[in-house]
């Protein structure tokens, strides 16, 4: 290898180097989140700084690999490649994450029914050092939520309160859900999920009533921490009202 393929390679091999480095701390953000090295705010900073930084190493290696082709510099061509592509798929999954706070509104309680949200009891033992309050926000919240979500509504089931409960219980099980209660004669359920990344722990209550011979299913979830759930609770409830509807 010549000084001249040695000196086409040096920028390459930094865009591969930086990628690999900023894709371990986007893993990290969470990670360290989650075994408590730092505070999830902290953990948040990473995650943003860190996006930051990769999405300018993706931009760089882009433009090297251009550079690189145009110069038949096949090391170089390769080196900022797989950079690319590697930044590019770190750095997605926070991408999507940014677009989806900016569209959303800075609420982390989610209900079926705004007006009588379902309350929550057994697991508040759980949320002792949660930053959110259990206590609903009332019509302020109810507005944002009904504005971003309208289609969050209660589900009618054409069976009885029984057979509601039952396939309500089987459905938050399958989804992965740590069920902390079950009453079957209250018709309530109430369960915790935990997010993928920083490993957050969201509340969730499920109520079964019965309306003649039907039954209609109230759900309601929320964030122990964090202003914005970033849509994640919306889109639990819709998970799991989907999935219960496919159990009939």
């Amino acid at each position: 290898m010549n000084d001249q393929d040695k000196t086409g390679i040096v920028v390459p091999l930094f865009c591969l180097i930086g990628t690999m480095v900023f894709a371990v701390t986007l893993v990290l953000s969470g990670f360290g989140t989650h075994v408590g090295w730092w505070g999830f705010r902290r953990g948040l900073a990473v995650l943003r700084w860190s996006a930051y930084a990769e999405a300018a190493l993706v931009a760089i290696s882009l433009a090297v690999c251009i550079v690189a082709f145009y110069r038949k510099s096949s090391a170089g061509l390769i080196l900022s490649a797989v950079a690319f592509v590697i930044g590019v798929a770190a750095v997605s999954q926070p991408i999507s994450m940014w677009m989806a706070f900016r569209t959303v509104p800075m609420i982390h309680d989610i209900t079926t029914d705004t007006e009588n949200p379902p309350s929550f009891d057994a697991v508040l033992s759980l949320r002792k050092d949660a930053l959110n309050p259990a206590t609903y926000g009332g019509a302020e919240i109810a507005a944002q939520q009904h504005n971003a979500y309208p289609d969050i509504v209660p589900l009618i089931l054409e069976a009885p309160a029984d057979i509601a409960f039952e396939r309500s219980l089987s459905t938050a099980r399958k989804l992965g859900w740590e069920i902390v209660r079950a009453d079957a004669g209250l018709g309530i359920i109430e369960a915790t999920d935990t997010t993928f990344w920083f490993k957050f722990k969201d509340d969730i209550v499920i109520r079964i009533t019965e309306e003649g011979n039907t039954s209609r299913i109230d759900i309601r979830s929320l964030s122990r921490v964090g202003k914005s759930d970033v849509g994640t609770n919306a889109g639990r409830i819709r998970s799991f009202l989907a999935a219960l509807r496919k159990s009939s």
